[in-house]
């Protein structure tokens, strides 16, 4: 077949980041890849100018009759862009990577029966793939369990990994655990929608530390923009380094400076601590679809790579007696960094790549 690999992707960066990754992977091969997504996906082609990038209508599922009947119309709509630019397209395969942007091209590319893959990051099966798993020939999953897969999709089910971005990878680097006299770099990410438990919580923590481990933290914090100052107040007042934005730009050496991450458990972070090798202090965000951050979280913890601490439970006491803890033990937290390395799947978007070559066995050859 000479036809482009369709990605169908969309919404958050959880679902994106993997896309990106298999998208570099297979133009770094040369072959034509082509992205398939709702309105809201703009910068995309800016970040891979090779990849073209075509939108149809996604609606989401739930809520009240009327939302819910919203939602029925535009996937539908979205269903009959998708078959008429797939049918154009005469993709070689399709790959989708979850959340509802991927359903209506999914079901165009089963209704023209084009060969497909879908791959769930998250520990649970999330809403999008479970309605698309029976209709897709291969299953790749992010964690070694996934919940929610019947066995008829387990037959066909695989471990790949999450792709992560390539800087991530670059950012791989030897941990250095807290020293006596030398400053703790301590990175709190949250993300937009989790970033404000963190804020209200982090800077009391950190203020219950001992003052001569508190005086040694350097932090870098995410937090809302309506949160950002008041924030940086606080850590001027506690005589605490710290840098404080609502998006960092260079992530990866930020983690690669930490020693100890204190963060929400979606797949892409849990799959970035790993490929770089850090410990974390997990918070599964509550609110998550099927809660499965708390999953993600308990499946990282489990291999010994971090530790969970869930929202409603979590206290500026709890928290500071937490990191007194193991910011005086030099030796748990590399124990946990070179469990989160061992944990990683650095060619995740190759072994993903192998998966969707195995269904064009004429590709084969190109992607070895």
């Amino acid at each position: 077949m000479s036809g482009p690999i369709v990605l169908a992707a969309g919404g958050t960066g959880g679902h994106l980041f993997p896309a990106e990754a298999l998208a570099r992977h297979l133009a770094d091969k040369g072959i034509a890849v082509h992205l398939i997504t709702d309105r809201r996906v703009d910068a995309f082609a800016e970040t891979l100018p090779g990849v073209a990038v075509s939108r149809v209508c996604a609606g989401r599922l739930g809520g009240g009759p009327l939302h819910a009947a919203c939602g029925i119309a535009e996937i539908a709509v979205g269903i009959v862009q998708a078959r008429r630019l797939l049918r154009r397209l005469m993709p070689a395969a399709v790959v989708g990577f979850g959340g509802y942007p991927s359903v209506p091209t999914m079901l165009a590319a089963a209704q023209l029966g084009c060969p497909s893959v879908i791959h769930e990051q998250n520990a649970v099966l999330g809403r999008a793939n479970r309605l698309l798993a029976p209709r897709a020939r291969r299953i790749a999953t992010g964690f070694a369990e996934t919940a929610g897969l019947r066995p008829a999709d387990g037959a066909r089910s695989v471990r790949t990994g999450n792709p992560v971005r390539p800087a991530i990878l670059a950012a791989a680097s030897a941990y250095v655990a807290p020293a006596p006299g030398l400053p703790v770099e301590l990175l709190v990410t949250g993300g937009s929608q989790g970033a404000r438990a963190f804020s209200e919580i982090v800077p009391p923590a950190l203020a219950a530390l001992p003052p001569a481990l508190r005086a040694s933290l350097r932090v870098s914090q995410q937090a809302r923009p309506e949160d950002r100052d008041a924030l940086a107040e606080q850590y001027r007042a506690l005589g605490i380094a710290a840098e404080i934005d609502s998006f960092f730009t260079d992530v990866p050496a930020r983690l690669a400076r930490a020693q100890l991450v204190i963060c929400r458990a979606g797949a892409s972070t849990v799959a970035e601590l790993a490929a770089i090798g850090r410990p974390g202090l997990l918070v599964p965000y509550p609110f998550a679809a099927d809660d499965h951050q708390s999953a993600n979280a308990r499946q990282f913890a489990a291999a010994g790579a971090g530790w969970v601490l869930p929202q409603d439970a979590l206290t500026p006491a709890v928290l500071a007696s937490k990191l007194a803890e193991l910011l005086g033990d030099p030796a748990t937290l590399g124990a946990a960094a070179a469990a989160s390395r061992k944990f990683a799947c650095d060619d995740a978007a190759a072994r993903l790549a192998a998966v969707v070559f195995g269904l064009v066995p004429d590709r084969v050859e190109q992607a070895a």
